[in-house]
């Protein structure tokens, strides 16, 4: 019970900072394209600097992020992991659900990221707004992540990985970054509760240009879903 509300205290602190940090740096953010990056990174090291000591989960970084134009192809398993994987790389950007553009400061700093909405269970249609957002030369440079499944997916539950990042991983001709997490053992998709414990994301080695489509979806979904089991069973998930 004291762990529960020990996470609905920082819930709601973390919201609450939310609309501090984003319309508090908007004026910056309007007028040059660092300033959104800097209140990006502020809000996501804020959230995880708040999570150590008030529910004490700590994060932990492993790897070697990209800085320069990629894509990165990401295990999500709830907020947690969106926000490590954007306080690590300089110019972060994502493909997301349509509906979240109209929230009110994450929505506004979707757009200024240069982020891509997509309509979710219309797999032609959202492949064609990605390319179109992705190329229509309106947004920012930066990294590009896709999360392959679609949504989150708790631990010991699969999805399978749709084409989304083949295609862009094609079409885009950058090297995609695989990233592997155990986020969802402390974090879940839903709920207020947060469990203490040390929360993993690993930048994986990156996947060259040059494979045909199926040939990296495989490799993909191989070297993502075999290190983030790695890691949740070192957290102590323990598979059926």
């Amino acid at each position: 019970m004291f762990q529960w509300l020990r996470s609905l205290i920082f819930t709601v602190q973390m919201y609450l900072m939310m609309a501090v940090i984003g319309i508090g740096m908007l004026p910056l953010a309007l007028w040059k394209q660092k300033y959104v990056y800097l209140t990006v990174h502020t809000y996501c090291r804020w959230v995880m600097w708040t999570a150590g000591w008030m529910v004490g989960l700590k994060t932990e970084f492993r790897g070697k992020p990209p800085t320069e134009e990629a894509l990165v192809a990401a295990k999500h398993q709830s907020f947690l992991d969106v926000l490590m994987i954007a306080s690590q790389i300089p110019q972060p950007k994502y493909i997301m659900k349509s509906s979240l553009i109209h929230v009110p400061v994450l929505g506004w700093f979707g757009k200024l990221t240069g982020s891509v909405p997509v309509e979710r269970g219309k797999r032609a249609e959202a492949i064609k707004q990605m390319m179109d957002g992705v190329k229509s030369g309106k947004v920012p440079g930066g990294q590009l992540v896709i999360y392959p499944q679609g949504t989150r997916v708790a631990p010991g539950d699969h999805k399978p990985y749709k084409v989304g990042s083949a295609v862009l991983y094609t079409e885009l001709g950058q090297r995609c970054y695989p990233v592997a997490c155990n986020v969802g053992v402390f974090w879940p998709r839903y709920g207020i509760l947060k469990k203490p414990g040390t929360a993993v994301i690993e930048f994986l080695d990156p996947i060259e240009q040059g494979l045909e489509k199926n040939a990296f979806m495989s490799h993909l979904e191989d070297v993502v879903e075999t290190r983030s089991k790695e890691l949740m069973r070192d957290a102590g998930f323990k598979f059926d």
